[in-house]
């Protein structure tokens, strides 16, 4: 008695159905494995299951075994049936690095006729912008070496101002002040004391030697 013919239509059980797929993709495998062996065909196959593991089955290059039998087997059809897979020769990618080539060679044109290189061959229109980049530029440089010295004059105001609070106060410490009476007096009358002279000195007058007279 032969086997029953099974009905063709998706096992709801996932055990069946896994064990199923599991049975049938190695016999797939293994069919592809033979056809190519006995009428030397060539054959990509490849099966993706509902869990998206991959299996598949390419059949070596018996001419060139070094170079990629894949893509040698989908570039041929691409070519037999016209559908286009990939971009097989690279194309949009050589496209793309001409125009990046281009883009980079304008730049090196305009960067040297920004430095006044090259320009003779450039009428009067061509140089109008060159002039409008030059002057933009110009201006906000100018605007930045304002701001460096704004900041410059505000850092040495702040220096000159701590060079006076740290003079009046190794002055008060000549004279035996506090650190509270130091820095109140400074708060208070210190911030005109002049920072080239921290230091004072007594002068005594000479006094004659009273025991010589006797």
């Amino acid at each position: 008695m032969g086997r029953g013919k099974i009905e063709i239509k998706r096992i709801e059980n996932p055990t069946n159905r896994q064990v199923t797929y599991s049975k049938r993709r190695n016999g797939i495998l293994k069919k592809a494995r033979e056809i190519h062996v006995l009428c030397d065909a060539e054959i990509a196959l490849v099966i993706s299951s509902s869990t998206g593991k991959m299996s598949d089955y390419i059949s070596p290059s018996t001419t060139s075994p070094s170079s990629s039998s894949l893509i040698k087997i989908l570039d041929k059809y691409q070519k037999t049936s016209g559908k286009k897979l990939w971009d097989a020769k690279h194309e949009y990618l050589s496209s793309e690095l001409d125009r990046i080539k281009k883009e980079n060679d304008s730049m090196q044109i305009e960067l040297r006729h920004l430095k006044g290189e090259d320009i003779t061959s450039l009428n009067a229109k061509e140089l109008i912008p060159i002039e409008e980049a030059l002057l933009n530029g110009l201006s906000k440089i100018r605007d930045k070496k304002t701001d460096v010295w704004s900041m410059m004059s505000k850092n040495t105001a702040l220096l000159e101002e701590e060079n006076k609070r740290l003079s009046y106060h190794l002055h008060s410490l000549e004279i035996g002040g506090s650190d509270r009476d130091m820095e109140n007096g400074y708060n208070q009358k210190g911030r005109d004391y002049p920072a080239q002279m921290p230091f004072t000195f007594r002068v005594q007058p000479i006094q004659p030697n009273l025991q010589e007279n006797k």
